[in-house]
């Protein structure tokens, strides 16, 4: 794989699952490709091709037999080695970034999915009439598809409104040359898709019906059966497209234009695509902020609603950080760009979304296998209702093989196939909308199946700001002394407890020296040097690991922890210096989140490093159970513990949870900032809610209705015609009818996804 160069491509015409099983089992077949990704909602292909093998435009060329518009990437072209355990594609825009406090990030995290997974049984293909590019931009009603319709159906009426006043014979060639001006683009595709290693495609069910019906003398039928077949693909390529706009929605957030300041303090108007990290912006009042940046100087009410789904407008001050999107309600205010546009708040977003729309769910990669068996199955089912009856029930060979054809129609798997990643996509564009950002639909299935939610503490269910409540420094020390120790080895951390030590030796003036050989120990304690003298600050399960006695400061330990505040021990030199005690007050929403979880029927846990008072405390006042004094590994252990009753979901920080989060069947960052959270786990929760929790599971509870109510009605539509197809009720067109009508119900009933609302809380309750 070292050699190996990644290629990217922008395939339009793409509008369902199958597209892209064709598209992957085409590609596939040709010499040194590999590593085959294809993400529908991006339309976008990237290959490994190894060198001196298949070139590029050889790949191009195969995509474009089978119907669909190629172009490549540009950026991709060039000869960037593929990564052995993580082959981004160029658009992958992640910044990895370290924790200074040593807590780490999710481990097993090189699976991303950017596309559909490699040598995965896909569906049996079905094909369409794919988009011309003149088409981008145009309504729906002015597109290539709708053009075939318009001509299809004017030829089919104007010979049914002949065949009022003329006999048959004149009539007749009308319905066959409406059957042929369909036949010549399906038939040539069902030939490139037989060559490409997709055999049983719609196409080559609908060109053998109608082929079949015009030969038995029944044309008109045969034009009805390709003309709701065009029909069917226009309304599927409508579909896809309303789909895809929830996406390009995210992306109108980003305002075209933005005022850069010059030295000399005056603005110039520039495409916002254009800023650079380290610019300077000036947002005016009722602006949309068109960076990720930090505020150096103004004070504002930012609505962040556009992003993150949080109504209510936050206030931001100097040093505050700001998302590209949201809209500046109050005053002026400079910003300094910190991110570039395309990997600014709102980008990471679209192509998190993009990714997670080409990762499958367990439930799609089911009805995809079944359906890959189902097509080739009902074929042979058809040539036994067209040979056998004739035997064994006395029909005549006419009658045998008309309803053999229509059960060929009735085999069209599109209907079942879209079922699932429809009501995925919608679903995952829904929760984007609010700020739930879920990574793919095996992690939204998941969620909705949690008999537990985990929760960490600091960060989590509480606000993430501790503060210092009292230092207790031992005989012959003196606060400030102690402060001065604590501050120097948590210089650099970003950890909340480190940051309010910090700002608890600030606010007292003291002075604070660099340590030397700063180390973490995970779970437990931070170390350094600082003078000359070994200093620590951790737990007091970490001072007495290190036989450090606590003597008169035991009793104010018992006392500060029963108030439900944190303690941490300074050590100076092996003995105690100091006891540091900080509370964490719970997020405001905290116990009605809490409470909407448990009125899903799901049970709420909180497993916390933190003392068996402080959580219990916490926990008491929440209401919900607690684990507490937890090291990484414990958590770890009790994430398993958990498993065993059913599926869990793990809501953490991102930064210091790592090991949970990989645990859990679905881990969920909150509170750990944006990076983390678009970073780290399975979801994230962007508007930094408990209650969002709650709303992640309702939304996949939602989507899996959508699913099971998809599949019933295309498994049952098609179960009803194919009964009545056998007993002569129906013929040819109602059987194409059964699945372009499946289609556009299971579509539509999928894109009513777009308007879940999460319930208020006090609903759920």
């Amino acid at each position: 794989m070292g050699d190996t160069t990644r290629l990217t491509w922008r395939v339009e015409g793409m509008d369902c699952a199958a597209c892209v099983a064709k598209v992957t089992r085409a590609v596939e077949r040709l010499p040194g490709v590999s590593d085959v990704q294809v993400n529908l909602m991006a339309e976008r292909l990237t290959v490994a091709l190894a060198p001196n093998t298949t070139q590029g435009d050889a790949i191009a060329r195969q995509v474009e037999a089978l119907g669909y518009t190629v172009a490549p990437i540009a950026t991709a072209a060039t000869a960037a080695r593929a990564e052995p355990a993580h082959a981004h594609g160029p658009d992958c825009g992640h910044d990895h970034g370290a924790d200074g406090h040593n807590h780490g990030q999710k481990g097993d995290h090189s699976g991303h999915a950017h596309g559909a997974e490699p040598g995965a049984a896909g569906p049996a293909a079905h094909g369409h009439d794919h988009d011309d590019p003149a088409d981008a931009g145009k309504p729906w009603w002015r597109t290539g598809k709708a053009t075939l319709v318009w001509l299809l159906g004017g030829l089919v009426g104007a010979a049914y409104a002949l065949s009022l006043a003329l006999p048959e014979r004149l009539t007749y060639p009308l319905f066959l040359a409406a059957t042929a001006v369909a036949l010549v683009p399906f038939g040539r595709r069902a030939i490139a898709l037989v060559r490409a290693g997709s055999p049983f495609s719609i196409e080559t069910l609908m060109v053998t019906a109608a082929v079949g019906a015009a030969i038995i003398g029944a044309a008109e039928e045969a034009a009805v059966v390709v003309l709701l077949f065009a029909v069917g693909e226009l309304l599927e390529n409508v579909a896809a497209g309303r789909a895809r706009a929830g996406i390009r929605a995210l992306a109108d957030l980003m305002p075209r234009t933005a005022l850069r300041l010059r030295p000399d303090g005056t603005a110039e108007q520039v495409p916002a695509d254009r800023l650079a990290v380290g610019d300077l912006v000036l947002i005016r009042p009722g602006d949309r902020v068109p960076c990720d940046g930090l505020i150096e100087e103004g004070t504002s009410a930012l609505d962040e609603s556009p992003v993150t789904g949080e109504s209510v407008p936050v206030s931001r001050g100097p040093g505050d950080p700001v998302v590209a999107g949201s809209i500046n309600a109050e005053g002026a205010i400079r910003v300094r760009v910190t991110r570039a546009a395309s990997d600014n708040t709102i980008a990471r977003i679209i192509r998190m979304v993009e990714d997670a729309t080409a990762s499958r769910a367990p439930t799609q990669r089911f009805i995809e296998r079944f359906s890959a068996w189902w097509t080739p199955g009902a074929m042979i089912v058809s040539l036994l209702v067209i040979l056998l009856p004739p035997f064994l029930f006395g029909w005549d060979w006419w009658t045998s093989l008309y309803r053999g054809l229509a059960v060929l129609l009735i085999a069209c798997p599109c209907a079942l196939v879209i079922s699932v990643p429809a009501a995925m996509a919608s679903g995952l564009s829904a929760g984007a909308r609010r700020g739930l950002l879920i990574k793919g639909g095996a992690a939204l299935e998941a969620i909705g199946s949690a008999r537990t939610v985990a929760f960490d503490k600091t960060g989590t269910l509480t606000e993430g700001r501790p503060r210092v409540t009292d230092v207790l420094p031992a005989e012959g020390r003196t606060a400030e002394a102690v402060l001065a120790l604590a501050a120097a080895v948590e210089q650099g951390s970003s950890h909340p407890l480190a940051k309010a030590i910090l700002a608890e030796a600030a606010a007292r003036g003291v002075a604070v020296s660099a340590a030397e050989a700063q180390s973490a120990i995970p779970g437990r304690a931070v170390a350094g040097t600082v003078d000359g003298v070994q200093v620590s600050i951790g737990s007091p399960r970490h001072a007495r690991e290190s036989n450090a006695t606590l003597g008169p400061l035991e009793a104010e330990l018992d006392r500060l922890q029963g108030e439900g505040k944190t303690v941490s021990v300074v050590l100076a030199g092996g003995a105690v210096a100091a006891l540091v005690a900080l509370r964490d007050e719970p997020r405001a929403d905290a116990a009605a989140g809490i409470a909407a979880i448990t009125a899903l029927g799901v049970r709420p846990v909180m497993l916390t490093g933190d003392n068996r008072r402080t959580g219990e405390a916490i926990a008491i006042s929440l209401g919900l159970d607690a684990k507490a004094e937890l090291l990484p590994d414990d958590k770890l252990r009790e994430i398993g513990k958990l498993r065993e009753r059913g599926a869990v979901v793990m809501v953490g920080d991102g930064i210091n949870d790592a090991p949970a989060l990989a645990a859990a069947n679905v881990g969920v960052a909150m509170g750990g900032g944006t990076d983390v959270a678009l970073e780290t786990a399975d979801a994230a929760v962007l508007k930094d809610r408990v209650t969002g929790v709650a709303e992640l599971v309702s939304l996949s509870r939602a989507t899996m209705a959508n699913v099971k109510q998809n599949v019933a009605v295309a498994v049952g539509l098609k179960a009803v015609f194919l009964v009545t197809t056998m007993l002569g009720i129906t013929g040819l067109w109602p059987a194409i009818m059964a699945d372009t009508g499946a289609t556009v119900l299971v579509t539509l009933n999928a894109l009513r996804l777009l308007r879940w609302t999460p319930a208020r809380p006090k609903d759920a309750a």
